[in-house]
């Protein structure tokens, strides 16, 4: 028999599951993020201004800042994610929202996501120095002529293996931050759950990331005064396209 339920109903727990959209979709998210961005352009732009001082002082400490920025990368990311949630739910955002990850009681574990992401990096980049490091052994070697070829198959090897590594490394933190802080997902779930959505939504991504590299080669031209706008567009987008895709976020 079964046992009479309590009322008021616990909700069902956040499962992390995905469900597939458009390749179309990412447009929408692109505009959505403009919206966001035309809600408060002055907090957005203070917000990024003191972010990128701040990631410009960690970057000055030679190896350890680089170590550092990838460790906080995700809490700075669910600090910009919070800016475009207040304005998609009609509150009213304030730079110092661009904190909330280090407020946090999920700071933990915001922290060990971007552990595992300066993990796979590192890895990823010391897999290519050895292919690179072994194509100029090998072609000093080798000789003159028969040198170059070898020197440059090996960096271009190397170049093609940080791609396609790369791939599921971007795939399983794009939205882990959003997860971990968003739900309380642990950072392994989390990852997993980010991992499975970009690829049941591999097309839509795809279109998405090349329309971001390319809007960020232009937004680094003018002395990088174009990441005053590219961040918080990119950050709303980002924001639009986790609702999208996460059922029940």
């Amino acid at each position: 028999m079964n046992e009479p339920q309590s009322f008021p109903l616990v909700p069902a727990p956040f499962s992390g599951h995905s469900r597939e959209v458009e390749a179309g979709a990412c447009f929408d998210w692109l505009r959505q993020g403009w919206m966001l961005f035309l809600g408060n352009p002055g907090v957005w732009i203070g917000s990024t201004v003191l972010l990128l001082v701040m990631l410009m002082a960690i970057s000055i400490v030679p190896l350890f800042g680089q170590v550092a920025a990838h460790l906080l990368a995700p809490l700075f990311s669910v600090g910009m994610l919070k800016l475009a949630k207040c304005l998609a739910e009609g509150e009213e955002p304030h730079v110092s929202d661009l904190f909330a990850g280090f407020r946090s009681q999920r700071s933990g574990p915001l922290v060990m996501v971007g552990v595992l992401f300066a993990a796979a990096s590192f890895g990823i980049a010391f897999i290519a120095f050895l292919l690179v490091s072994g194509g100029v052994i090998g072609g000093v070697v080798t000789g003159k002529v028969g040198g170059i070829g070898v020197a440059l198959g090996g960096a271009m090897l190397a170049g093609l293996l940080v791609m396609v590594l790369s791939v599921p490394v971007i795939m399983a933190t794009w939205f882990a931050p959003a997860l971990v802080f968003f739900h309380g997902m642990t950072p392994v779930e989390a990852m997993k759950a980010s991992f499975a959505a970009g690829a049941r939504n591999w097309l839509a991504m795809c279109v998405f990331a090349t329309f971001l590299v390319i809007a960020l080669f232009f937004a680094m031209l003018p002395m990088l005064l174009g990441l005053l706008l590219f961040l918080p567009v990119f950050s709303g987008a980002v924001y639009a396209s986790y609702r999208d895709i996460f059922a029940g976020a």
